[in-house]
Order: structure tokens, then sequence, then C-alpha cells
């Protein structure tokens, strides 16, 4: 005769879903594009830091960027990086001023130069900078205020995707990369949820 669970008064066996784990030792990085800029004027051209144009947050801008420290806010932050350019630094000053913490340079954030795609620099620019935050931040996790292009690169890197599958990150957006060892996962992309009613670009 063939007994069942219920026979026995033995629960069957089952097997939940389970959330993404807490890989431990992994980076857990925000990476979050600056806020809108200011648009180019002709006969007025922007500051230049490193070679690159250097505009400011527009008001519009500093309203996502406000925005995006409400919504971080009670988010634990381990540490802030920005680039070199200071449209990344005014993005990221509410929330570092909310924690209170000093955000960190980390000059292969920065915006790409149309001469460093020969070559692959940039990607290798980019794989270098996500590789030393990692190695830097174990078990941490960090608030990475860089540019549409470092995301796009960044995620196409960790995805095995095509280059310009992920160029479409829109200002004051927060995309999500895992690091752990040498492997990269990608845990969200392009979230806005907390732009939602702000002033349009």
């Amino acid at each position: 005769m063939v007994t069942s669970p219920e026979d026995l008064n033995v629960a069957p066996a089952s097997y939940p879903q389970s959330g993404f784990p807490d890989i431990p030792g992994s980076a857990d990085m925000l990476l979050i594009r600056h806020g809108q800029s200011e648009p180019y004027v002709p006969g007025a051209p922007f500051p230049l830091t490193g070679g690159h144009a250097d505009p400011g947050l527009t008001p519009a801008g500093r309203e996502q960027a406000d925005r995006l420290a409400l919504r971080l806010a009670t988010t634990r932050i381990d540490a802030i990086y920005v680039s070199t350019l200071r449209r990344t630094a005014q993005t990221a000053a509410p929330l570092a001023a909310r924690l209170g913490q000093a955000p960190r340079v980390e000059p292969g954030l920065r915006e790409v130069h149309l001469g460093d795609w020969e070559g692959g620099e940039y990607r290798r620019r980019v794989r270098a900078a996500i590789e030393r935050l990692a190695a830097a931040h174990a078990g941490h996790r960090l608030a990475v205020f860089t540019h549409g292009g470092v995301i796009a690169q960044a995620l196409a890197l960790a995805s095995g995707s095509r280059p310009f599958a992920f160029l479409s990150v829109d200002n004051g957006s927060i995309s999500r990369l895992v690091v752990t060892g040498q492997h990269w996962i990608v845990r969200g992309f392009n979230d806005t949820a907390h732009l939602d009613g702000a002033r349009p670009g």
C-alpha cells in the first residue's frame, strides 16, 4: 500500500521562490545619471574641465537631484562617488548632505570623448573604474553619480549586450550593478519612479 504525506500528517515538500540573495563580499552599485544639465548656447561655450565641457545643472536638474536624495535618504549608502565634472557633484550634493558624507572623485567615471571609442579605450576605462570601486568596497553599497555613456558601457559589459543597448538612461535615473569577483550582474535599469511629477526637462 502506498502511503501519502497526508496519511502520515507530514507537510509536503515546498520550494518557495526567494529574492536576489545578499552575496557576501559583493559591491552593490547604484549607477545614477546626473540631473539635466544646462543647454549649449552658441557663442557661450561651457567652461572646460580636463578637456570636457562642464555645464552645471538646470533648475529641473536640481529638482531631480532633490527628488533622488529623498528617494535614497533611508537607503544604506556606504560611499558616494562622482566624476570630475560638476554636474555629477551637483546631483550628488543633496544626498551627500542628507547622509553627512563627502563624495569621492573617480576620474574614470567621466563622460566619453569621441576619440575614446577608438581601440576600445572607453570600454577599458569604464571597466577599470568599476573594478577599482568594487575592489575598494567589498560588501558595500555605493551611490555612483556618473554619465549616460558610462552607465551604458558598464551595463553592456555586465550583460554582454551590443555597445549601445543601454544608452537610453534618463537624467536622475538609477540603474543597479552588483559586482562579485569577476561576475557583474545587472539588477536594475533606468529607475525613475522618484521623478514622477517632476518638472519636465
